[in-house]
């Protein structure tokens, strides 16, 4: 047992985890909270790798010692604290609950040093599972599932993005199942994976601030070019969408409010949309839907949804779509959606009375002259 052994034993997990730490600390897109579980769970990790290899070369000695004992009860308790701490990396609510099976794990992980409930290690140093040896497995898949079910559940995923999600959670599970089949160095299985585990999620939120609009969460005008390519002759119709009166909140309440207006009808879009359908945020109060192989009776029942649900709140926006006739470019497509767009944006001025070429030269006179500036 020596340095250069742990080394050797675990090089790829210590490359992982010293190469993710540092991406850590240069990070500008995560929020301090997630940046701060992430290092407590890489330390966790790191605590765990040492203290089982520790054990495992106590275990190969023909003497028994107690510290054998002292270091698989901290082994055991360990493994929840760390499946805690990933839950807090990805949804770091209800700390008080989720604590409850971990000290339950925790007790009954030293309570067996004397008496062996969940394990014991005899005289000639062989280590055998007591009547409860498998329950921390149990409270470990309790921990894992809660945090399937959660990121499943809470968040609207895109089908791309769920593809991640699904080899993820099966990767996981692996982890939980694997040291019941290979008990050989099963640490290993499970600090490597973890560890992985937490750098294909960083990755994926790293992408996922590249594909989305920050404001709004939206898909964003880059991911929109890059779809129109990916897509293809697949996409077969266009909604296109404008926000009604969003420089009037500006210039009357301030830009914070036109960001709580942008917020509110991009979520009533994220619900009349759905996961199948996808829709951008392409300038300051523009959005697009690209409708992949869909009806005209189903992008009007799209566009109907849209709008019963901005109904329920105050803001309003214009709608134009087409259809993609045979032969059709996306630039025709495109600009037949935008003149249904203008159109309907036209009437809602004209209905509401408000003269925007009126609005325009009032906005053009309140700017600054550059002689004033210069002063």
């Amino acid at each position: 047992m020596s340095f250069n052994d742990y080394i050797s034993n675990n090089w790829g997990f210590m490359i992982i985890i010293i190469g993710l730490t540092l991406l850590l600390r240069s990070d500008i897109h995560l929020e301090r909270r997630m940046v701060r579980q992430i290092g407590i769970t890489n330390l966790l990790l790191l605590l765990y790798s040492v203290s089982s290899y520790i054990e495992i070369n106590l275990g190969n000695r023909p003497v028994y010692t107690a510290w054998r004992a002292w270091l698989s009860a901290w082994d055991y308790s360990i493994l929840s604290v760390i499946l805690v701490s990933i839950i807090m990396v990805v949804y770091p609510g209800h700390k008080r609950y989720l604590l409850m099976p971990c000290a339950l794990n925790t007790f009954l992980a030293f309570l067996s040093i004397p008496t062996g409930i969940v394990f014991s290690i005899s005289k000639d140093n062989a280590f055998s599972r007591g009547p409860l040896g498998y329950l921390p497995f149990v409270l470990n898949g309790i921990y894992l599932f809660y945090l399937l079910f959660r990121v499943y559940k809470g968040l609207n995923w895109e089908r791309n993005e769920l593809i991640h999600l699904v080899f993820m959670s099966v990767v996981a599970v692996a982890c939980l199942i694997m040291p019941l089949v290979y008990t050989m160095r099963s640490d290993q299985w499970f600090v490597i994976t973890i560890e992985v585990e937490l750098f294909l999620y960083y990755v994926f939120l790293l992408q996922r601030f590249t594909k989305h609009d920050s404001l709004t969460s939206l898909l964003n005008r880059q991911c929109y070019y890059a779809d129109i390519d990916k897509y293809g002759k697949s996409i077969t119709a266009l909604i296109a969408i404008d926000m009604n009166g969003l420089k009037r909140i500006n210039d009357s309440y301030g830009h914070s409010k036109g960001d709580e207006a942008l917020k509110a009808i991009s979520e009533c879009f994220m619900e009349a949309v759905g996961r199948k359908q996808h829709i951008y945020r392409i300038g300051g109060d523009e959005f697009t839907v690209l409708c992949i192989g869909l009806s005209e009776d189903a992008v009007r029942e799209m566009v109907a949804r849209i709008e019963q649900r901005l109904k329920n709140i105050t803001y309003s926006c214009s709608i134009g779509y087409a259809m993609r006739e045979e032969d059709m470019s996306f630039d025709e497509l495109y600009r037949k959606a935008d003149n249904m767009l203008y159109n309907s944006k036209r009437d809602y001025y004209m209905n509401a009375n408000i003269d925007r070429r009126k609005d325009r030269r009032k906005a053009r006179t309140e700017q600054p002259s550059p002689e004033s500036v210069s002063e």
